[in-house]
């Protein structure tokens, strides 16, 4: 026997499908979600800020369609102690329309944060209305209570025998010509266990000035110096001169570079000045970058210099 389909149940098959696809035609596509990548939360992403201090953010940006506001917020976690309740918003409008763009931001950890670690929420609004939040974590210290805290105690350069640059204070010009030699002493307080200092000389027009060790484009950066430290137990002072008193003799002296020369100081091989940081007139700057490798907590210092090839 065959089966017939009436026009009733025909119908009703042709209506459903018609149902079925006008909701798929309604349904809008989810917006394209903004990403973020290469993220530093605190120098050399380490996580840390100092209550009343600079705090370092830097990161890469995709949107989906166009950025609208980048955002982040410092919210307490549930469960930690803290000593009162606090939290911190800071939203940025002048990325507006920018289809990517790379954030880098100093601002202050305000003086009222209380100690402790905290949620540091990223969030980008983008114009098609998609929102990407990622949370990183974030230790909020006083200064008094940081596991080390480098700082600068003493940078000083000779130029030809002579003193050139004294804590802080040219003695009477600031400029080196082909030819000279200079030498120059750092020296980092407040450090202990192990830890590494880089000394660089790059031209300003570059426009490279790292902040921390991971950051040096060596390709960019002539190295003066390059000195660590290993199993310090206790807090010191650490310099690229080491002297000893007890025999009234240098351990480690500061290595020369010759203003023209052909190589630089790194170790454990030295580079070719060649390239994009090949010698040339122009201003440049002198820069020290410490890390303390145990604690991740990172220092830079930079000044300027101007320098003269024949």
């Amino acid at each position: 026997m065959k089966t017939r389909k009436t026009p009733f149940i025909i119908g009703f098959i042709g209506l459903a499908a018609i149902a079925v696809s006008s909701c798929e035609k309604d349904s809008p596509p989810e917006p394209a979600m903004p990403g973020i990548e290469n993220i530093e939360v605190g120098l050399g992403d380490n996580g840390i800020g100092i209550v009343g201090e600079d705090f370092h953010l830097e990161m890469d940006v995709v949107a989906g369609d166009r950025i609208d506001v980048i955002q982040v917020r410092i919210e307490q976690r549930a469960g930690e102690a803290y000593a009162k309740e606090w939290r911190h918003e800071i939203t940025w409008e002048q990325y507006r329309g920018a289809k990517n763009t790379n954030v880098h931001k100093h601002f202050d950890i305000p003086a009222d944060a209380p100690e402790g670690t905290y949620d540091f929420v990223i969030v980008v609004n983008d114009q098609n209305g998609a929102t990407l939040e990622e949370t990183r974590t974030l230790t909020i210290y006083r200064r008094e209570n940081l596991p080390v805290d480098p700082q600068l105690f003493a940078l000083n350069i000779n130029k030809n025998g002579s003193f050139f640059y004294r804590n802080g204070d040219f003695v009477d010009t600031d400029i080196c010509r082909s030819g000279e030699t200079i030498r120059s002493q750092a020296t980092i307080s407040g450090v202990k266990d192990d830890g590494i200092m880089y000394m660089l000389l790059i031209n300003k027009k570059l426009n490279h000035r790292p902040e921390t060790i991971e950051g040096i484009d060596f390709s960019k950066a002539i190295v003066y110096d390059v000195y660590e430290h290993e199993g310090w137990a206790e807090v010191g002072d650490f310099s690229n001169f080491v002297f000893d008193m007890e025999t009234f003799t240098p351990v480690r002296t500061t290595p020369p570079l010759v203003i023209g020369a052909a190589n630089d100081n790194n170790i454990p091989q030295p580079n070719p000045i060649t390239g994009e940081k090949a010698w040339e007139s122009g201003d440049y700057l002198f820069g020290v970058i410490y890390k303390n490798i145990t604690h991740n907590i990172s220092f830079f210092h930079y000044i300027d210099i101007n320098i003269e090839i024949d």
